[in-house]
């Protein structure tokens, strides 16, 4: 595995070649002035990378926030924030790409190592669904152990034994190792599990879309064009995704602005991602943990919430975590230029294994929402609106 070194996320970028890193930018940073390159961004023009970089690295966290603010409300005027009703289980832990930032993993054989039937994950479905559940985010372990027939039929049977949810099933990890258990191309595959009734795919998998970080911290699970060209083959389809980001290990700036102008090229290309995801690297009970002990500041995260809305201009969605952030620093997100709060997830495994746990429900995500000073809106996965919930004791 590359020899980890702790990030360089603000300063001059020393040692990290980017096309619009400090060695190249050189004179055109020098000559950038925020003033000029705010006016820029409220004229509705877009920034380019460079200057997406100087943003990040020089202004000021409150003048973003009313940037991105002013962003948001000219995308999505509605004084809305919207959220689903969703949960997060796991139909297996076996994983052979081993992530140094992953707790949840086990090897084959290793104790904890789990794989639930496909009559497992319908029941439990089935009693999420009961529950008010109107979207399953299901992802596992990159199994090698298991046909590819097993998830054909685990699409199959929730289409039909459980169509009061929306199934957004498996990360292009998983996508990419069922085409190699199978012997099919990325496209086959995306086809069969469209021919199942799959519809969307979550953003899991891409940490950094910068193959610099991506060999120091997921080297077996292929490049950043690997994660890209899934993306662009489902939404060719007709698959609508996320597009995540996790940040806070061994990134850079430079390596932010990278994955940011990634995925805006690929959705200027196919327009298939519905929301960015941002959250940061939570360290406990990882091999990272030796390296990368601490949790990522509040004050990080509404920089990317804030940038992100600025600089992904063809994103309709910005997510504000309450989950993965803490409570209150995703309720500040929602003045960051973010206008979605995540669901509700009724289960979640990844981050509890990680020794980080946050737990609400429909009802508090409502008055969180509320306290924020907006009126909450329940969402389908493909962000449909279902339910407005104005504030107590607002106007009829």
């Amino acid at each position: 595995m590359a020899s980890l070194s702790p990030p360089a996320t603000t300063g001059r970028l020393a040692g990290v070649r980017h096309p619009w890193s400090s060695s190249s930018v050189g004179t055109k940073c020098e000559q950038m002035t925020l003033e000029a390159t705010y006016k820029k961004i409220r004229s509705g023009r877009r920034i380019t990378a460079a200057e997406g970089l100087f943003v990040l690295q020089n202004a000021e966290l409150l003048d973003l926030g009313e940037l991105a603010g002013e962003i948001r409300f000219k995308k999505n005027p509605e004084p809305l924030v919207t959220f689903v009703v969703d949960t997060n289980p796991n139909y297996s832990n076996v994983c052979n790409i081993d992530c140094v930032f992953c707790a949840f993993y086990r090897h084959p054989g290793e104790e904890g190592a789990y794989t639930h039937s496909v009559e497992h994950m319908i029941q439990k479905f089935k009693e999420s669904a009961a529950k008010g559940v109107t979207t399953v985010l299901l992802q596992g372990g990159v199994n090698p152990a298991l046909p590819f027939e097993y998830y054909l039929d685990l699409v199959r049977r929730t289409v039909k034994e459980v169509p009061e949810i929306h199934p957004h099933f498996f990360s292009t990890s998983e996508i990419i190792g069922m085409a190699q258990v199978s012997g099919q191309t990325v496209r086959e595959v995306l086809e069969r599990l469209w021919e199942a009734g799959l519809r969307s795919i979550p953003g899991g998998g891409a940490e950094i879309l910068s193959d610099r970080v991506k060999k120091k911290i997921s080297s077996k699970k292929g490049t950043s064009a690997d994660w890209l060209n899934v993306m662009r083959e489902a939404h060719r389809i007709g698959y609508k995704s996320t597009a995540t980001m996790m940040y806070g290990h061994v990134e850079t700036d430079a390596d932010i602005i990278e994955h940011l102008e990634s995925i805006r090229k690929l959705q200027d290309e196919t327009g298939g991602f519905t929301a960015f995801v941002p959250w940061s690297f939570k360290p406990g009970n990882t091999p990272l943990e030796k390296i990368i002990p601490h949790y990522a500041t509040p004050t990080r995260y509404l920089q990317i919430i804030a940038l992100a809305r600025i600089y992904l201009d063809n994103f309709s969605h910005i997510q504000a975590s309450w989950f993965s952030e803490g409570k209150k620093t995703g309720q500040i997100g929602l003045h960051f230029g973010a206008d979605d709060f995540g669901g509700t997830l009724l289960e979640e495994n990844v981050h509890a294994a990680a020794n980080f746990v946050n737990k609400t429900n429909t009802e508090e995500c409502i008055q969180l929402i509320h306290e924020s000073g907006f009126s909450a809106a329940q969402r389908t996965t493909l962000y449909e609106i279902l339910r407005v919930h104005d504030p107590i004791g607002a106007a009829a």
